[in-house]
């Protein structure tokens, strides 16, 4: 079984999406991608491991005032580096209702990112497929919810079947208890009123891909047809990320 999770001390949720197989039988390649939790924790011997990966380009896709707030990758000019927030309401998850249906809650959450940020979106898949040489990463701050939607549409674009992407982003599951005691020591004195605070269970992720099915017809047809994603763009995505 591929291990995706790679240990540091501070990241909990930094993985390798290299391995999943499309349906024309060729993998994502290994060491070419990556997705994490937020790079501002990055220090010590974190950084070094970091730096030994050889990654060259950085997606940021928190606002702006969180990265301001907790910090960027470190020594951000050594990598092509950009700032896409996909998400344009801002809400806390810590507080969600613990008496609605969260799932259906973060699935519409979903929803709003993928009409409101359209233009970042775009931007992101773009950067990925037309990087400079070297691997790439993207994260948020737990590396669940807007790290999870560019990865499904990532691996959706190269022909990952939907299995797969639902299990990538139930992945986080195995992070959630470090994501919640993060969230502890960052916020003392804080109550969290959600019980299931960095939950991933695999029925978001399918609620969002059948919401975009109702509404766009395909997951694809949403990225190609909305969100403007060119066949030449996927045509340099698929060469970039996958084994000849």
């Amino acid at each position: 079984m591929t291990v995706r999770h790679i240990e540091f001390e501070y990241l909990h949720n930094f993985r390798d999406l290299g391995g999943y197989r499309s349906t024309d039988g060729r993998t994502v390649i290994p060491g070419a991608l990556y997705r994490s939790d937020s790079l501002g924790k990055l220090r010590g011997a974190d950084w070094d491991r970091f730096l030994a990966l050889g990654i060259r380009t950085v997606i940021d896709l928190r606002y702006p005032w969180e990265a301001d707030a907790k910090g960027r990758v470190p020594e951000p000019h050594r990598f092509t580096y950009a700032n896409l927030s996909i998400e344009h309401r801002p809400y806390d998850q810590a507080q969600i209702d613990p008496d609605i249906d969260p799932w259906r809650y973060l699935a519409d959450r979903f929803a709003e990112v993928t009409e409101d940020g359209v233009e970042e979106i775009r931007q992101a898949i773009e950067l990925i497929a037309d990087a400079e040489p070297g691997p790439t990463v993207f994260h948020c701050t737990s590396g669940k919810d807007r790290t999870g939607l560019i990865a499904a549409f990532v691996l959706t674009l190269l022909d990952v079947p939907e299995k797969e992407i639902l299990a990538d982003f139930a992945l986080t599951e195995l992070a959630t208890e470090r994501l919640a005691a993060d969230w502890h020591t960052a916020n003392p004195g804080r109550t969290m009123r959600w019980p299931a605070y960095g939950r991933a269970p695999a029925t978001i992720m399918e609620l969002v891909l059948a919401d975009l099915r109702d509404r766009h017809g395909s997951p694809t047809a949403y990225l190609t047809d909305h969100v403007g994603i060119t066949p030449e763009t996927v045509t340099r995505l698929r060469a970039r990320l996958l084994t000849p």
